[in-house]
């Protein structure tokens, strides 16, 4: 069976690779922007095909010879005008199908009904009514969840946040609205078991635990946590001042987290019994269960794929984020590290960032990270997918790994609000750590906002990297010394 994988890098296409990958009935093949953020492939077998589907060509190619395609595609983050992106990628992926020949179409979307829907979940029931617009020459298996529960997913992140942080809780009337999770581990049973359903016809299969409120989940995420948490219910929060909170209090930026509780003022529950029917092996696991085994593999740091992995922004392609030639004004430190090793230095370099912080003033990190917030950029509390593991495309903090050479260079690209494009490089040259601070300005502000921070970044980067060098010849760089890290980061 001839297989594509659309969003192979995004947060629920990177799990399915692996499922797919394992199954040796499959040949699989990925269609993916940037094939530099995949990284190591699970398999050797799987086939890479790099291009978009807006690129009819390209599309062409990865779609020759294909049985099935998986379309796991959304223009979430990418602002304005998402609505026409995702008409236009849906309807390009359809006819490309139906040129190349594909049989079925495999596709996930959400839960809703679209006279009532938010405008985000509205545009993801019309694709999934143009996949399926052809019924007459391809099959469309559609499937569609609500909030989906796993580590790193961004309804995850909203709550265990939230719960943690927030002893009392003012809860909005959205707070009240029923929706039916589902944990990840089951919407990827029914992605890869709907490769072999029998189906003459097109199908919906709406997916899902038992239906409950955003404010019973908050509940049994504090129970699941073992925290007393009281919510004082208020008419008055819109879902506009709503989003500003959650950028307060969570990783979500701003555009992700209003689209998200814009469409909680919807009900999104399952509107058939066909997951019963068609797929009766399935038994989705409770909200509470799927919680917990969520925070079980943050603890074990088995955190496959994140909610910022792969968005629709431009932010999230690396090609030619390397190319920091253009940028015309830059800040190169550099500290020697013997007797300490090269590979003790760089991975101590990797271990930046996240929980542990940065090492070398924190105050001014949080407060660059806050503003950032308040621009509406992803800000410091976005984190990183890994304590210790570092991939191309990962988000970390407010940057994005944008090339990784182990051992000998860590490109970070900024995702901060910024008037003009800023790179952070850390290289391995002999024994001397090198870093170098690049930044292409827009105009005069840009400039002066370069001139801005160059005082702060003389006191700044020089004692990071006295820091990252100190922290490698301790030999620290290990899941058990992040209190270390952190008493570092405030001084």
């Amino acid at each position: 069976m001839r297989v594509l994988l659309t969003g192979a890098t995004g947060y629920v296409g990177r799990r399915l690779l692996g499922r797919l990958a394992a199954d040796p009935e499959i040949g699989l093949r990925v269609f993916v922007r940037s094939a530099r953020k995949l990284g190591p492939l699970p398999d050797e077998r799987v086939e890479v095909a790099e291009g978009d589907t807006f690129d009819r060509g390209a599309l062409g190619r990865a779609l020759g010879g294909v049985d099935t395609a998986y379309y796991l595609i959304h223009s979430l983050g990418a602002g304005r005008g998402f609505e026409d992106l995702e008409r236009r990628s849906a309807e390009n992926f359809r006819e490309v199908c139906l040129e190349q020949g594909v049989g079925r179409i495999i596709y996930l979307g959400g839960l809703g009904i679209k006279e009532t829907a938010s405008a985000h979940l509205r545009s993801r029931l019309e694709t999934g009514e143009i996949l399926s617009a052809r019924s007459d020459r391809i099959r469309t298996l559609w499937f569609r969840a609500g909030i989906v529960v796993g580590s790193g997913s961004s309804s995850f992140e909203i709550v265990r946040h939230l719960v943690q942080k927030l002893p009392v809780m003012i809860t909005p009337r959205w707070v009240r609205t029923r929706t039916q999770p589902i944990g990840i581990d089951d919407v990827l049973s029914y992605l890869a078991r709907g490769l072999r359903l029998d189906m003459p016809s097109d199908l919906i299969v709406d997916i899902g635990a038992a239906p409950m409120t955003f404010r019973e989940m908050l509940s049994g995420a504090a129970r699941v946590m073992g925290l007393r948490r009281v919510m004082l219910p208020v008419p008055f929060l819109t879902p506009r001042l709503s989003s500003y909170w959650l950028i307060l209090m969570t990783p979500i930026p701003y555009r992700i987290g209003s689209l998200l509780v814009e469409g909680l003022k919807s009900e999104t529950v399952a509107q058939n019994d066909n997951a019963a029917r068609f797929f009766p092996e399935i038994k989705p696991v409770s909200y509470e269960r799927a919680f917990a085994r969520a925070l079980k593999e943050i603890e074990r740091r088995q955190v496959v794929s994140r909610w910022c992995d792969s968005e629709a922004a431009a932010v999230c392609d690396l090609e030619g984020r390397d190319k920091i030639a253009e940028a015309v004004v830059f800040d190169r430190r550099s500290r020697s590290f013997a007797p300490v090793s090269a590979d003790r230095v760089f991975r101590s370099v990797k271990a930046i960032g996240g929980e542990r912080g940065w090492l070398a003033f924190g105050w001014m990190w949080r407060l660059r990270g806050f503003l950032d917030k308040l621009a509406g950029g992803p800000g410091l509390n976005r984190g990183r997918r890994d304590l210790q593991d570092l991939r191309p495309g990962d988000g970390l903090d407010f940057w994005r790994v944008a090339d990784l050479k182990p051992g000998r260079r860590l490109l970070l690209s900024a995702d901060m609000k910024a008037p003009g494009k800023a790179w952070l490089e850390f290289t391995i040259e002999g024994t001397t750590l090198v870093q170098t601070a690049y930044f292409l300005p827009q105009g005069i502000w840009g400039r002066l906002y370069w001139l801005a921070l160059k005082p702060a970044h003389g006191l700044i980067f020089n004692k990071l990297l006295r820091r990252i060098i100190a922290r490698a010849s301790r030999e620290i760089v290990d899941i058990n010394d992040i209190g270390l890290d952190k008493k570092q980061n405030e001084q």
